[in-house]
């Protein structure tokens, strides 16, 4: 009960200096544009906010920063309106042991006149209600919105606008060096691969297939050759050297000509892409349309690709027998995965007796 009541003196204390914190915070806002105005304003609001950082018994967060007019417009009208309801409250619990001393025909008037012990009992209780129960609450409420307002909304907006340049950022780096290391790969280690390879070959022609050197020669030529295998499978996997040749478009319409399964591709994308965007697209309709090949039992399939503001849509449908499971390892935890690593989305439709969906959506605003 003890902590209760202290919570509601303070939270009556609070809302209280609204009544002069919100006027005067309306003077300030008026004489921002004199010399020395704006600073004022922001030394008054910092110490508003401290006091409601008090109130939560929160650390210190000073001033709002950014721009400090709609926070104070806001501060001024709650304040005093809040500050007002508190004094009328506090104000129909004090008069109840003295309402009988004034005069009959002058009777006191708070919103509404008190005249009799039924009227000052009645609005009193209401006044207690409101100061001890519905006060500590709304004065929290009231408190944590003025730490987090349109100074801090402005400024998380800011924020996520700065990690979203950040992130277009990275995956334009991203794709930078991938194709560099597709390129120094391609023309450099491989290269080298199929020059050792080449003469590892002439060397075993010129000494023939007998003999400890021969043997030893015809193991380095097939590692040689297995090496260019899997080199080419590595570049392959991090950035299909058909996207370098063909571009999006034309790499997309190599896989759907490669499909098991008849494809319709409809492409409608014309620009250049992030090279991450671009192998990320590649290789989830690669899956997918492995997927409808493997597992579907389509007869045909349907390939949309379009570039919707800032996103880029990958949308793949086949007329299978559906009913995806994810947890039969279908390759849709790989979809979802590439996607996610780019701060992508994915949607899969697959009623049992089909047809199937996936729409994949990825961010490629630069």
């Amino acid at each position: 009960m003890r902590e209760r009541w202290t919570q509601a003196t303070r939270s009556c204390g609070y809302l209280l200096s609204g009544l002069g914190c919100g006027p005067a915070t309306l003077v300030l806002l008026l004489a921002a544009a004199l010399p020395g105005g704006a600073a004022r304003l922001r030394r008054w609001t910092g110490w508003n906010r401290r006091q409601a950082a008090a109130l939560l018994s929160l650390p210190d967060t000073g001033s709002p920063g950014g721009r400090l007019v709609p926070w104070g417009l806001e501060f001024a009208l709650t304040g005093a309106l809040a500050g007002f309801v508190t004094f009328i409250a506090a104000a129909r619990v004090a008069v109840v042991p003295v309402w009988w001393l004034y005069p009959q025909d002058r009777p006191i008037v708070l919103l509404a006149p008190v005249d009799s012990w039924g009227s000052a009992l009645g609005y009193g209780a209401l006044g207690l209600v409101l100061l001890g129960w519905a006060g500590p609450p709304f004065a929290r409420a009231l408190a944590r919105r003025r730490l987090s307002g349109p100074a801090e909304r402005e400024q998380l907006a800011e924020r996520v606008a700065e990690l979203g340049e950040s992130r277009a950022a990275v995956v334009d780096a991203h794709g930078a060096e991938l194709r560099r290391i597709e390129r120094d790969l391609h023309d450099g280690a491989q290269a080298r691969l199929v020059t050792i390879a080449i003469r590892l070959g002439v060397a075993r022609e010129a000494l023939g297939e007998s003999g400890p050197v021969a043997q030893l020669l015809r193991e380095a030529h097939e590692g040689a050759e297995e090496a260019m295998v899997e080199l080419r499978e590595v570049i392959r996997t991090m950035y299909p050297p058909v996207l370098v040749d063909r571009g999006l478009g034309g790499a997309l319409a190599a896989l759907a000509a490669r499909c098991d399964v008849p494809v319709h591709l409809d492409d409608s994308v014309r620009e250049q892409l992030p090279a991450a965007i671009e192998a990320a697209a590649y290789f989830i309709m690669a899956e997918a349309l492995t997927n409808v090949s493997k597992h579907a039992g389509a007869r045909r399939a349907n390939v949309r690709l379009a570039r919707e503001g800032g996103v880029l849509l990958l949308e793949v449908a086949d007329d299978g027998v559906g009913g995806v499971d994810e947890a039969r390892g279908t390759g849709i935890v790989g979809i979802r995965r590439r996607a996610a690593a780019l701060d992508g989305w994915v949607s899969i439709t697959s009623p049992t007796g089909g047809p199937t969906r996936v729409v994949v959506r990825l961010p490629c605003a630069s």
